[in-house]
This record gives structure tokens, sequence and C-alpha cells, in this order.
């Protein structure tokens, strides 16, 4: 009988309804065998739908998930949508039409998608972030953080986004632009609900200490948490009682102190503005400082801007010496004590200040030239009192701390960049905060059995112009009882970012159904920690930071089992257009996997995805590269026309033994690496062995396919189910190699005749040089070859060659 043609059109639909009727990847509730939990970020679905770069990271986890199946283990790859947002709002608002309808839409269009694809996830276990049922446990934790004084309101200069009309955190607004609209953001001083997570920045650094990330991931979380060791030190204000305090990481420079540098917002100003002499150009300079962000205001390259406070001056507390103040764009009240003190000797920053408004110079340890730049070496301490001779930083700054602590006038201290977090946003779509303001009893808590603090469906959900959320316009939301005294009060109208629910959606995949808790502790100790979570390198840093502080909160108070929410992060490279650039609707560049699917198959789009390159890197799409792909597929199933009968329906033939033991070593080791494209190479090789010989046992065939189906896994289903090798593929075990059939026992050399490639022949692998050269010329095969000449050398390279010289 003619094979039948191979048309993934065809053949794909028919096993994603067969896994779909049969609930094929659904995780077990049976606890007693071991667990895999794996984890891709759950998409944030937007109106575009996937391009060929979204699937990269779920394609990976998927063959993990698949090859873990196999190998025995109860398997969790859930899916989930985290759809509130900015994009979808603004959408909605262009569009006029609800958010609610545009999630939906969304969502089920995304689903499609990844089904047509052929991933294993457990959809039974589908979370979205909207839905009121799991909005409620989001609200939960928020209230367990306020609960134990981790969530707290403070007046701030914010970045504020004029064209989204929200405030954005420092996170959201990198290099001073909005991550949703991409456009200029402005400072703009607001009450802020923030996330004390700073109060969690020692822990989460000690946690990567336990966790398996790439060290550039742990490296960027360490980056972004900034701790650094030093010195509080109060500097006397002349003429008053009052302390400015500063942070120093070098308090063993504090006798080089030439001026000091004041956030133009500092309280003090404002306190002493009736002796300060030029109070109308201060404010003037905060006016234009209001409209930088704090990008630009950070920008270690720009001109440096500022002002001399007339009218107040600091004391160098070691010193005695009288220094000026100045305030300048560069000093935040944010970051540090919003004041600095400044060594324009050794600091690059500050001799560009101090050249520019013509402030002395003293160097304090010796090298460089301050003529022409500052000095940031080490050296000998010079021009500093008791530090004089001293060369070692270390012994300095441990001299220095002895000192002001001594004198009353410091403590030694620690900072960090990282800042708390920044949790409201002036928008409609996103959790509310629950929290009500009572003239009487202050901020009360929602009591959690009112829980979920619902989403008004409102119609006009246009951001307000007063930076206020749109739910302030509904009173009905807006007007309440207080819960703790009964009189009236008012809700709080901000929202959640959308950070909140994608930090401990993975919690709520190990039992989403449950409406008691936000899962099951049973559930909880059994699944966690996340094995191996794999995503993109642009969430290592806020997403991350997050769930793990959200994470690690949870734990303090006895909910999660585990300090650490991800055993394992990995994270792929992106998929570049084919000309070079990340992929977006502006350069047209973007590539849509239903149009691939549509001419290749799912399998063939798969295997392209883990093939082009290292998985790690980024790397240009090429159709032609997943046409390819497509191809070797088409040889797969052409090789049931070559099957031959074998009395050991499992066994493998000799001739292939070693190469099928080696790969089926080499792919499993592959994919534990993420080698994908490797793996996928080996098997190519395998296959192009198969068809110089020109025949396939049925275990040959068997093995192949159990192999290649965590990649492509229709093509593999039908294969099996065409030729009766029994239950589906997923169903099976996991093939194994045997170590002693890793190494050939031959090995083919080349027959030269001075010097010329005139055939090949098998040798022993262990051969050694005396007996190659004198057995190896005694052989039919050689002797045919040579003739009549007469061997005048022979020459053998053990393994690779026999070379005969003769005449």
């Amino acid at each position: 009988m003619a094979l039948k043609p191979y048309v993934p059109a065809e053949i794909e639909p028919k096993w994603q309804k067969f896994w779909d009727d049969k609930q094929a990847f659904a995780a077990s509730k049976d606890h007693t065998k071991p667990k895999f939990y794996g984890l891709i970020e759950f998409p944030y679905p937007s109106g575009h739908g996937l391009h060929v770069g979204h699937p990269r990271s779920n394609t990976a986890m998927d063959i993990i998930s698949r090859m873990r199946r196999m190998q025995g283990y109860n398997v969790l790859f859930p899916i989930g949508w985290d759809a509130f947002g900015l994009p979808t709002e603004n959408y909605a608002i262009k569009n006029n039409i609800h958010p609610a309808i545009v999630t939906k839409q969304n969502v089920d269009h995304f689903r499609e998608q990844l089904k047509k694809i052929g991933f294993s996830f457990d959809y039974s276990r589908e979370v979205d972030t909207t839905d009121p049922h799991y909005y409620k446990w989001t609200q939960w934790i928020f209230l367990k953080l306020f609960e134990h004084g981790m969530v707290f309101r403070d007046k701030a200069l914010v970045n504020y986004c004029p064209s989204c009309k929200v405030v954005l955190s420092n996170e959201d607004s990198q290099g001073g632009k909005c991550d949703i609209c991409h456009g200029d953001v402005i400072q703009l001083p607001k009450d802020v609900w923030y996330l004390r997570i700073t109060a969690y920045a020692d822990k989460l650094l000690q946690g990567l200490e336990t966790v398996d990330y790439p060290e550039n991931i742990k490296q960027q979380q360490v980056n972004w948490i900034g701790k650094s060791t030093g010195a509080f030190v109060k500097f006397p204000l002349e003429g008053t009682d009052e302390k400015v305090e500063i942070y120093t990481t070098r308090p063993d420079t504090l006798f080089g102190v030439t001026f000091m540098v004041m956030a133009p917002e500092h309280p003090l100003i404002d306190k002493y503005a009736g002796q300060i002499k030029n109070m109308a150009d201060i404010e003037a300079y905060r006016d234009v400082c209001a409209k930088k962000t704090e990008f630009e205001r950070t920008q270690l390259t720009k001109e440096k801007t500022g002002l001399k406070i007339e009218g107040l001056s600091a004391v160098n507390p070691l010193t005695g010496k009288v220094v000026p103040i100045f305030i300048s764009d560069y000093v935040m009240m944010g970051y540090g004590t919003g004041a600095i003190m400044a060594v324009p000797a050794h600091d690059q920053r500050d001799w560009e200040f101090a050249h520019k408004f013509n402030i002395p110079i003293v160097q304090v340890i010796k090298g460089g030239d301050i003529e022409q730049e500052a000095y940031t070496g080490d050296g000998e301490m010079i021009n500093s009192d008791f530090l004089n001779g001293y060369t070692n930083k270390k012994d300095s700054i441990a001299r220095v701390l002895e000192e002001i602590e001594k004198k009353g006038i410091g403590r030694a201290g620690v900072q960090y960049k990282m800042k708390d977090w920044a949790f409201n946003r002036q928008r409609y779509w996103g959790e509310p905060i629950p929290l009500v303001h009572c003239p009487k009893c202050g901020v009360v808590a929602v009591p959690y059995e009112e829980l979920p603090l619902r989403l008004p469906e409102i119609d006009d959900f246009q951001p307000g112009t007063d930076g206020k959320s749109p739910l302030a316009r509904i009173e009905s939301f807006v007007n309440c009882t207080c819960p703790k005294c009964g009189g009236a009060a008012q809700r709080e109208t901000d929202t959640m970012p959308q950070w909140a629910g994608s930090s401990w959606y993975f919690l709520r995949y190990c039992d989403p159904h449950n409406d008691k808790a936000f899962a099951d502790p049973e559930e909880l100790k059994y699944w966690l920690p996340v094995d191996w979570y794999n995503g993109g390198m642009e969430h290592v840093t806020r997403h991350l930071l997050y769930s793990r502080f959200w994470h690690r909160f949870l734990y303090d108070i006895g909910e999660v089992p585990t300090p650490e929410p991800y055993a394992k992060r990995t994270a792929q490279g992106m998929i570049l257009g084919s000309d070079g650039e990340k992929m977006s609707k502006s350069r047209g560049n973007v590539v849509n996997p239903d149009e691939i699917i549509a001419e290749i198959g799912a399998d063939a789009f798969r295997m392209y995805e883990m093939f082009m390159g290292a998985f790690d890197q980024a790397i240009p799409w090429s159709t032609n590269g997943a046409r390819g792909c497509r191809k070797f597929l088409d040889r797969v199933w052409r090789l049931q026309e070559m099957i031959a009968p074998n009395p050991c329906p499992d066994a493998f033939s000799d001739d292939l033994k070693v190469s099928m033991h080696q790969t089926i070593k080499k792919v499993t080791e592959d994919y534990e690496k993420m080698k994908f494209n490797t793996a996928i190479a080996q098997m190519m090789t395998l296959v192009n062995e198969i068809y110089q010989k020109g025949s396939i046992t049925p275990g040959e065939y068997k093995a192949l396919l159990l192999l290649l189906s965590p990649v492509s896994p229709h093509i593999c289903e039908e294969i099996w189910q065409e030729q009766g090798y029994g239950e589906p593929v997923y169903t099976q075990p996991w093939p194994k190699f045997d170590e002693k059939y890793l190494v050939r026992d031959e090995v083919e050399i080349a027959v030269q005749l001075n010097g010329k490639v005139k055939g090949k022949l098998m040798v022993p692998i262990t051969m050694t040089r005396e007996t190659a050269q004198e057995e190896l010329p005694k052989l039919d095969a050689v002797k045919a070859l040579i003739g009549d000449k007469q061997i005048v050398k022979c020459i053998y390279v053990p393994g690779r060659l026999l070379n005969l010289v003769v005449k």
C-alpha cells in the first residue's frame, strides 16, 4: 500500500482534539508520584496576538514538560492570562469598547493560537488576573501586606505620563520614557501608595545564593537592588541647631569635602527660606527641575546645573570648616537623604561641578593629576589629620567610622539603590485597592470576608484630567461606611499596577478553583517550588524581584512552604525580524505564526524555533530555514517506507546500535541543557545514517519518534498510530541508553596509495600501529588495491588512515 502523504493541516488538529478530549496533560492529584512544575511567563493578551518570537519560551518548556511526563513525573505545566493593564484600557478607550470585552476577545484569540502550536498546557488550571475569583486573592495578599506594615502612603515626586494619565514606578519609566506608550515622563508631586520592598532587600539578595539562576540574571537582580555600605554623617547648618544628614560610601574622604549639594525640593530650604537671599532664583530653578524626569536629572553625561544657596552654609563636622551649599537637579529627595557631601578631588561629577562654580578642590588621596580630572583610585591618605599615612581603603574607612561614632556625628550604614515599590495607578482597568479612608479612623482595610472588592462596571472609563482614577467619579463606589466605626467614609479609588496579578500567579496554578484560600496548603507543599521557570530577559529584574518579594513575604507569615518561588530560572534569546531588528509593527518585520503554520505545519514551526540557533542568543527569523525543518519532517515521515522486519520488534540493528544509543544520550542531555539545536542536529544525523543504510527496524523508529516527540509531537503521534505501536506517544516511557553501546568496536579508516584515497576499511578501534602494518596489507581488499606493485613503506594513523607507499 502506498504511503499516504504527510499533511500537517489534517494531522495536527486531529491530535490537538485528541489531547483535549483525553485531558492528556492535566496534572494528577496523585501526590505519591515525583512532581515537576514547569512554568512560563503567562502572556499579556494584546490585540495583536502572537508573533513568532512569543512561542519560543513556551516551546522550550513544552519540550521539557513532555519529556518529564515520559520520564514518570506528575507534571504541572499551566497557562493563564496577565490581562489587566494599560494597553487594553487604551485600546478600549480608542475603540469605545469595554476593556472586559477586549480582554475576552484577546484571550480567546491567544488560546486558539497556542492550541494550534500544540503546547501541552493543563488548560483545566487556566487563570485570568481580571477574574474576580482570582483578584480576590490578589487583594487578600495586599491586605496581608497592609496588616504587617508593608504598605504605606507618602507624598513624593512621581513619574507621571501625561499621555496615559498615570503615575509610573521607576521600573516602568526607565530612560525617562513611559513603558506603555513610550512618551516622555514628567515629575509631579502626589500621594503614592508604596510597598516596602526595601525591607526585603537583604532577604532577596540572600535568596539568590540558594537558587539555580544564570549568573547574568543573578547579577541583574543584585545591581537593581544596589546594596552599598558606608556611613551616615551629620553636617551642622551654620548658625542653627539643624543638622543635614548625608550618606556616603567613602567616609574616609570627609577631609576633602569642600561643598554640599541638596535636592532642590529639600524641606530645609523651605524651613529656612527667610534667611535665604536668592529664594526667587531657587523657586525658578525648582520649576525647571519639575519638568525633568528622574532619568534626565541623574544622567552622568549631562551638563551640570545648579545654584548656590545664599545665606545657608554647612560645617564639615571633622574639620570645623564652613562649606557652601548648592542645589542641583542631579540630587534627588528619593535617593539617600536628599543631600550629598561633595569631594571634587575624588569624584568626577563633583570635580566638574566644582570647576563650573569655582569651588576649591582639596586632595586627600595621593595619586593622579587633579588639575586634569578627579583621582578615583586608591592610594595614601593625605591632608586628613588622623588618617594621614593610611594606604588601605578598608582600614581608612574603619578608622573614620570609629571617630565619627565616638564624636556622635555619624554612624555606619547601608543604602539600597532600589526604592520602595510605587503601587497605585490612576486608571480603571486594574484591581481595586481594598482600603477605605475614614475621617475618624484613618485608612482602614476592607474586611477579608467582603473580598473581592469588585471593579464596578462602567461605560465611562476615560482617565481623569485631575490625576484621579475614573473610579473617583463613581459615587456609588466611592461613598461607603467605615468597616471600623460605621461612619461615612470613602473608598480608595486608585487601582493596582499590572505587576500585582503576576506576582503570585504561580501559586494559584497549584489549586486554581479553591474559593476558601489562594491555594490548599497541601497542594502548595507538593508543587512548590516551581522546578523550572523560563522566560524573557526583559523580566529578570522587575517581575522576578516583585514575585520573589511577595513569595518571601508569604513565607515569612507562614502562607507558603518555601522561601523562594523558583528553584531554577532560564531565559531565551529574542527572535528578531529577518532584518536583524526587534520585531515591531512600526518596522513592518513582524512574522505571524499562523501564516507559517498554515504553510509548513506546527511541528516544523516548533522545530525551527528550537533549531534556529543557541537558545539563549538573539537570532533573526528565516522562513526558508523553517521550510528546511519541514523537509526534515518529510524525511522522518517517509521512513515508514523503509521499515525492515525484525524478530525482536524493540531491538536496534547491529549497524545502528551505537548511533541509536549515542543519539538517546545526546538528545536527553541536550534537552536538559536547553541545547535544543544540537539535539535536533543529532536526530538529523541519525536520519541521514538510516537513509544511507536503507532500512530501519521498528525499535529504531520507535526510539526516534519518542526522542522527536517533545519537539514535533503531532507527526510522531500520527506515525506511531499508523504503525500500530500501541498507546499514544505521550504515555510511553522515555528511551534509555546503555553505556556499553556508546563506543564503537570498529572504526572506518581511509586506505591511501601514495597519499591518494583509494578505498575505505573497517578496522578494530583498538588496533595498534604495529598490528595494522603487519595485518592490513594481507587483507584481500588491500591486495586488490595494490595489484602487482611493491610496498615500499606502510604508514598507519590509528583510527584514521592506512597509507601505503608503493612502486
